[in-house]
Parts: C-alpha cells; sequence; structure tokens
C-alpha cells in the first residue's frame, strides 16, 4: 500500500456542489421511514446518520446525511446534481403524508477546517461538535462535524455569510479530505448505479437492517444476508496530470473494465487520489489496476469494511458526548 499523503482542509469554502433538502411536516418522520435506509428516529439534532433513497431494484439514487433541525422538521444534505431530482421522485409520496420538500436556495452550506469553524461557530452561537456524525444547533444556523481529519460543514443563511472568492485550490483540498474519509457521495452520473453496500454504505452506518420495510429494502437486505454483493469502494492513487471524470474506467492489464471512477481529486504535483467502485475479485486477488496507463494503486480505507448498524454508532456517540 502506498504511503498517506499528509495535507489537510484548512480555511472556508462555500459547498456549492451540495445543497440542503428540506422535509417539513407532522408526518415527515414517518413518511422518511419509507423512503430511506436510515433509522429516521435517530435523527435526533445531535446524532446526524447517513443515509440513501433507493429504487425498487435497490439501487441507490442519491445519499446524504439526515439532519434533524426542529420537530416535524428534516434536513438532508445530497449533491446539488441530484437534490431537484430527488424531490421531484419523493413528492409522489409526500402528498399521503402531508409533507413538504423544499430545495433550500437560501441557505449557504461552508466548509470549514478548525481554526474558522471556531469563528463561525462563535458568531452563530454553536458549539461545535467534538465527533463525527454529531451536529449542533443554534441560532438559525446548524455545524455538522464530518468523518476524517477534523472538518466542519455549516448550514448558514446565505446573507449573513460573507465568503472569500472561489478557490480551485480549496475545492480541491475539500475533495481530497472527502476520499479519504472513505464517503463518497453520489452525483447524476452516478444515479441509479450502485446498490448501498458497494459504495460501503453499510461499513458507514448508512443501513439499517434493523428498520421496517423501506422502498429497495429487500433487495439491499437479500444482498446483505447472501453475499451478493460482487463490487466495493476503495481508495486508491495514480499519477496523472489530469484528474478523471466520475464513471471512467478502471482496467486490468488486458483494457478488461473492473470498475469505475466515483470521486478524484490531485494529492500532490502529477499524482492524484480517488475513490472508485471495483470487482471485489480485483481487490481480494488483487488483480493489477490502471487508470488509462496510469497503474492504480489501492491506498487502506478508514474503517472496516463490515457492517456497522447506525444504532450501535449512535449509542457509541451519544456515551462519548455523555463522557
Amino acid at each position: 500500500m502506498a504511503t498517506d499523503h499528509d495535507l489537510s482542509f484548512e480555511g472556508e469554502l462555500r459547498l456549492d456542489h451540495l445543497s440542503a433538502l428540506d422535509i417539513k411536516g407532522e408526518h415527515a418522520e414517518k413518511f422518511l421511514q419509507g423512503q430511506t435506509s436510515a433509522q429516521v428516529s435517530l435523527a435526533n439534532a445531535t446524532f446526524a446518520p447517513l443515509t440513501c433513497f433507493c429504487t425498487p431494484k435497490g439501487r441507490v439514487i442519491a445519499n446524504g446525511q439526515l439532519m434533524k433541525v426542529a420537530e416535524q422538521h428534516y434536513r438532508l444534505l445530497l449533491s446539488t446534481t441530484l437534490a431537484e431530482k430527488l424531490a421531484g421522485h419523493l413528492k409522489k409520496f409526500a402528498v399521503f403524508y402531508q409533507v413538504t420538500l423544499e430545495v433550500r436556495d437560501d441557505i449557504a452550506l461552508v466548509g470549514a477546517g478548525p481554526a474558522r469553524a471556531a469563528e463561525l461557530t462563535q458568531a452563530a452561537g454553536l458549539t461545535l461538535p467534538e465527533n463525527a456524525y454529531l451536529q449542533a444547533n443554534g441560532n438559525d444556523a446548524l455545524a455538522l462535524r464530518l468523518p476524517g481529519e477534523p472538518r466542519y460543514l455549516f448550514c448558514l443563511p446565505s446573507e449573513t455569510n460573507e465568503l472569500a472568492a472561489p478557490s480551485q485550490a480549496l475545492e480541491n483540498a475539500w475533495r481530497l479530505a472527502d476520499i479519504k474519509s472513505g464517503v463518497a457521495i453520489l452525483d447524476e452520473a452516478q444515479e441509479d448505479h450502485f446498490l448501498p453496500q458497494m459504495i460501503n454504505w453499510e461499513a458507514l452506518g448508512g443501513i439499517s437492517f434493523k428498520k421496517g420495510c423501506y422502498t429497495g429494502q429487500e433487495v439491499v437486505a437479500r444482498a446483505h444476508f447472501r453475499g451478493q454483493v460482487k463490487k466495493r469502494l476503495v481508495r486508491a492513487s495514480a499519477s496523472a496530470s489530469a484528474l478523471p471524470a466520475a464513471g471512467d474506467s478502471l482496467c486490468d492489464e488486458n483494457g478488461k473494465s473492473l470498475g469505475e471512477v466515483v470521486m478524484s481529486a490531485f494529492s500532490g504535483e502529477g499524482q492524484l487520489e480517488l475513490l472508485a467502485v471495483v470487482a471485489t475479485k480485483a481487490i481480494d486477488t488483487p488483480l493489477a489496476l490502471y487508470l488509462g496507463e496510469a497503474p492504480v494503486t489501492l491506498e487502506t480505507l478508514p474503517y472496516p469494511v463490515e457492517r456497522l448498524d447506525p444504532e450501535q454508532l449512535s449509542a457509541q456517540l451519544a456515551s462519548q458526548v455523555s463522557a
């Protein structure tokens, strides 16, 4: 395995690649419970579970992180390219629960490193969450601690937030931190491509196998209990002068595709890291992989690829908070 790169995210960045989809109504929890892989009751304004929405065939339409804003009010953070599409899909069912869905264009999603996050929390009346997957609610603001290196995501009113000009270097650093965390938020290029387990969602606490039915649940559960998942998310590195596009192939020495790129970022001069969904036979053997003509090296993920129930993760975090 290659040596990890000593890079971290510092500063502040507007996360325009993400959007906030608000779900409101007296029966919002019941509505979401029947649509998403999360155990919705665990989203309690402290714990913000990962979740996904699937087709009846168990393929991920969109995935993201679920936050509870207030009673009868939830917020899903997901790819901007899928926000309106998912909202349109869910509205077909929301009418039966008297639930409203709105993509919040009036909210700024802001990523911040530790120093800048401390300044933002003071202004917003927040206390920074100490552990990944925990959130804090303040005056018209929310803060979320992300997994991996210390990084925070803030939901702030757009009109009160003054940000520096967009920076390609900061955007790359944010993507690189996402890759190092092993968490892939899919965009429209990967819609309806993968079972949740193919992006390691059950290893990240993103699937509850203890809840009742939701769309796609039967297929997702069968794949888990029968061991039918033949592809997995990997973290890898390669030499390249340009970033590959989502969906570009990773191939064996004969040019046969064994996987596809999900996201990538530069990790140094002429070097990149990526997350890709790859056939398990290429991981377990392992087989030589190539991105174009460049050899690909598998890197270590920061978590074991084994089932982690969100109920267990929530209990662990609750005990840490109360300690």
